[in-house]
């Protein structure tokens, strides 16, 4: 006679898997173009990157405006003081709550970044590339003119105050365009193997600053040299 053997598989779960997500909800103030403040709590939107509040973007003429605070005027406008509900999905190093926010059913997060109003924070996730590919091939809002990223406006950001401190003068690699101040005050860029390339310095103290790319140059509202 065979013998039938039962095995019995215990399957162990975490108590952490089993809890709910933590959200938050309440009406929400808009602190920048991809960030909340629900019940006084800062919640960071996640997957999407908007223009920081003081960025400039150029328009189809070259001429610079103010995507940053206009990015974030539209949010306010697109919440109009309405209950948001925000799931958590993370937390960043700021103590921030990065999460998905809903009105009713609709992610505020894909509304950005399909609005053009914010790109896909493809560093953290995929989730808005879709939406942002709407938003570029209908020219919407950021996608009408040039912009630099919001994180590389960040990064030169941080490389401007570090070359204020002189710990950074030297340009990144690739990044070799000379953003020049005028005395009178006219942000000019010069490209590699133009007439006064060689001889332009870079002061980071004074606001001069390296570019990536001519687009990321205007963006920032410098014009181009003649030669």
């Amino acid at each position: 006679m065979c013998r039938l053997v039962v095995m019995f598989v215990v399957l162990v779960i975490p108590s952490w898997a089993l809890a709910a997500p933590v959200e938050i909800a309440g009406r929400a103030t808009v602190v920048d173009g991809d960030t909340l403040a629900v019940n006084q709590k800062r919640v960071r939107l996640w997957g999407i990157d908007a223009p920081e509040s003081a960025q400039q973007c150029a328009d189809p003429q070259g001429r610079s405006w103010p995507c940053g605070r206009r990015a974030a005027n539209a949010l306010d406008g697109h919440l109009q003081g309405r209950t948001v509900r925000c799931v958590q999905r993370d937390v960043d190093r700021y103590g921030r709550s990065v999460a998905e926010c809903f009105v009713q059913a609709e992610s505020v997060n894909a509304w950005m970044v399909r609005s053009g109003w914010a790109v896909a924070y493809r560093e953290y996730a995929t989730a808005y590339v879709g939406a942002e590919q709407q938003a570029k091939a209908g020219k919407r809002n950021l996608w009408q003119g040039a912009f630099q990223m919001p994180a590389d406006y960040r990064r030169a950001q941080r490389a401007v105050h570090a070359g204020a401190t002189g710990t950074a003068r030297a340009p990144t690699s690739g990044c070799r365009i000379k953003g020049n101040i005028s005395s009178a005050g006219a942000k000019i860029f010069h490209m590699p193997g133009q007439r006064d390339y060689a001889q332009t310095r870079i002061q980071p103290e004074s606001g001069e600053r390296y570019f990536c790319s001519a687009d990321e140059a205007r963006a920032a509202g410098w014009r181009a040299a003649k030669r």
